[in-house]
């Protein structure tokens, strides 16, 4: 724990806000090459080498299985080769996977590079930033969390549109070179830097409490899948998330007859900042809210957002559900690490964290082919999004359940 007495979270001084810089730029390069950088890759890859569209799709799909499997292993490698190596071996895996992304020429050369990026994943995504941000913040860890997680939406801001640029001027070859060359200029000396656990944490536990020892990885994981208070947080996560890949994918193909292209492009943009205006938002307030009750009055803005957008035409009420849909979706991978901190514990928070990222992984990755099937059965988006309404009004339900606090 931090000592109030001792450590002032709120001062710029303080260490720690270095270490959310780094996690900043962290998740706006892993986001930004490894998860909305991929519509770029299929154009692209498609128009290069002829190859068929569902080809690079399976590439991408195999990406994020193989992520939610990994992840699982966090905890693990974080005693046995240590916080800054397996950041250091995240950066090095993207930079290679992006680098052969560039370079390849035949199709298992993108099964290659996507097995790397997933490597990435497990290095730079979610689980090290929040166990890293769980270590050095008390009383300010939900803004710490939501400024750094912020970076992943701002990959998607900043970093695509500069790929399709770079793309159209110089190739898709020398833009993705030129970017993996940027990110590791400006990603590696701020990791070596800033990157490090707390000095409170004895340096032989590799970033373990120096008080009290963590129960084994094997262990934990199994209290874990015991754990009442973990699967009523993790269940409900994981079918907002699969509601939400469902519509993110498929909003412009349901927003374009309605409003036209560059109308349902602008409903995107607009998403995407009031993600950034609702993780901020939320991160100034997030610390003295109940993370459980935060959750669910997100969950249920997301419902009541896409019951409105299935009932008008209007372009200006659609893009309104699109704003308000948008301040609630960055805010589903900053929920889990609070409330896994206050019911769960620092003990096992890294094995908590990467258990309930696989799972809500996996199933989340099911939420556009769900959502593609239903609208293909129907000939509409009706029934697709009502069930994704749904299913975020029964998580708001399960998340309130409080079953009780238990250590893994």
């Amino acid at each position: 724990m931090i000592a109030a007495t001792r450590i002032d979270e709120s001062s710029l001084h303080y260490r720690g806000w270095r270490v959310v810089l780094a996690c900043f730029l962290m998740a706006f390069f892993m986001f930004g090459f490894g998860l909305y950088g991929q519509g770029v890759y299929l154009a692209e890859l498609q128009r290069a080498h002829g190859w068929p569209g569902t080809l690079v799709s399976a590439a991408s799909t195999f990406s994020f299985l193989l992520s939610s499997v990994l992840v699982i292993f966090t905890d693990d490698l974080l005693e046995r080769i240590g916080l800054r190596s397996l950041i250091l071996s995240g950066l090095t895996a993207l930079g290679a996977s992006t680098v052969l992304l560039a370079l390849m020429q035949t199709p298992w050369q993108l099964y290659l590079a996507y097995a790397l990026m997933s490597v990435g994943w497990t290095g730079m995504g979610t689980v090290v930033i929040a166990t890293v941000l769980n270590s050095w913040f008390e009383r300010r860890r939900g803004l710490a969390l939501s400024l750094a997680f912020n970076g992943a939406t701002c990959g998607g801001i900043i970093l695509v549109p500069l790929l399709l640029s770079l793309t159209g001027s110089i190739g898709f070859r020398s833009a993705m070179l030129a970017a993996t060359l940027a990110m590791m200029v400006l990603l590696l000396p701020v990791v070596v830097t800033f990157i490090g656990w707390p000095a409170r944490m004895s340096p032989a536990s590799d970033g373990r409490p120096a008080a009290g020892g963590a129960a084994a990885p094997g262990q934990s994981r199994k209290a874990l899948l015991a754990n009442a208070a973990f699967w009523t947080m993790v269940l409900p996560i994981a079918m907002a998330l699969l509601a939400q890949m469902g519509f993110i994918i498929h909003q412009v193909t349901f927003l374009e007859p309605l409003i036209g292209r560059s109308a349902a492009g602008l409903a995107v943009t607009i998403m995407a900042a009031m993600a950034v205006v609702g993780r901020l938002s939320l991160g100034l307030f997030v610390d003295r809210l109940d993370p459980r009750l935060a959750c669910a009055a997100s969950m249920m803005s997301q419902a009541a957002a896409l019951f409105v957008l299935l009932q008008s035409t209007s372009p200006t009420v659609l893009l309104a559900c699109c704003a308000v849909y948008g301040f609630s979706i960055g805010n589903m991978i900053t929920f889990p690490p609070l409330i896994i901190q206050r019911e769960i514990g620092s003990t096992a928070f890294a094995a908590a964290m990467g258990l309930g990222t696989s799972i809500s992984g996996i199933v989340s990755a099911f939420g556009p082919g769900i959502v593609g099937v239903a609208r293909s059965l129907t000939g509409n988006y009706t029934t697709a999004f009502a069930l994704c309404a749904v299913l975020d009004l029964i998580a708001a339900g399960i998340v309130l359940w409080r079953p009780g606090k238990s250590a893994a």
